[in-house]
């Protein structure tokens, strides 16, 4: 049924979209992470949109013109238009039942689509109440993981939490990062047990940092979170490493 007709609050299934792009106020989000802990097809939609923390970096960096920035040519991943007009369609009906939450959520969705990759947008509402930020879909999923392992590098200070899901065609995971300060260009790195080496995921680090506890803005003292994968099973698995692009390990954590 559409949500537009009938009562006029969606389904959880309605909400992945607008949950995905951070529109939806604290009570919503918390409902929609309650379904999520059981829903396989809301978890499958919200791997499409996973990972995208870098780009959101990249838009929050910029001065706030107003202006959509046209950062898509760097970025290879390209959403498929029946995920796009989902997209659009469920950011249009919230705008229509909140208005208040202003025009820049309409930025944002402006921004998944001509930047090209699907991301996660936590955004600030700026409404009245001062703003509310939701979770990213890497954050979300990584909340549902039972397994998790961490590590911190005593010299480097870098600090990595690895939450683990077992699938049948390997291992899907969610890099929880903290206490790095960039600019720099990293990847987690799987390390199997048969000394095989996989990058599961690559990702840059802005100025400010991810998970700097005395940052001085509010987006430095977040942790990054982005996902990935690799045909090992879990059981395969030795470590992952976080290193720079130059070969530097950052931190290791043992699985």
């Amino acid at each position: 049924m559409n949500p537009s007709q009938g009562s006029s609050v969606p389904s959880e299934h309605e909400t992945v979209g607008a949950y995905a792009l951070g529109i939806l106020d604290d009570a919503e989000a918390t409902a929609f992470e309650t379904h999520l802990a059981g829903c396989e097809w809301c978890a499958q939609q919200l791997d499409e949109l996973a990972g995208m923390e870098p780009m959101l970096a990249a838009l929050a960096d910029l001065p706030g013109s107003g202006s959509t920035p046209a950062i898509g040519e760097s970025l290879s991943a390209k959403p498929s238009p029946r995920l796009v007009e989902k997209l659009v369609d469920e950011v249009s009906e919230h705008r229509a039942q909140k208005r208040r939450r202003g025009f820049y959520m309409i930025a944002a969705a402006a921004a998944l689509i001509i930047a090209g990759p699907l991301a996660a947008v936590a955004v600030n509402s700026g409404s009245d109440s001062g703003g509310q930020v939701t979770a990213s879909p890497a954050q979300a999923q990584f909340r549902t993981m039972a397994d998790k392992a961490s590590g911190t590098d005593p010299s480097t200070h870098v600090s990595a939490t690895v939450g683990m899901a077992q699938k049948a065609w390997g291992t899907q995971a969610v890099l929880e990062l903290k206490n790095v300060k960039g600019p720099l260009k990293c990847s987690l790195v799987l390390v199997a047990k048969n000394g095989q080496r996989v990058t599961m995921s690559s990702w840059s680090v802005p100025n400010w940092g991810y998970g700097i506890q005395d940052g001085k803005t509010p987006e430095s003292k977040k942790p990054l979170y982005i996902g990935g994968a690799a045909a090992f099973q879990p059981n395969e698995i030795d470590h992952f490493e976080v290193v720079t692009f130059e070969g530097k390990k950052l931190v290791q954590v043992d699985a």
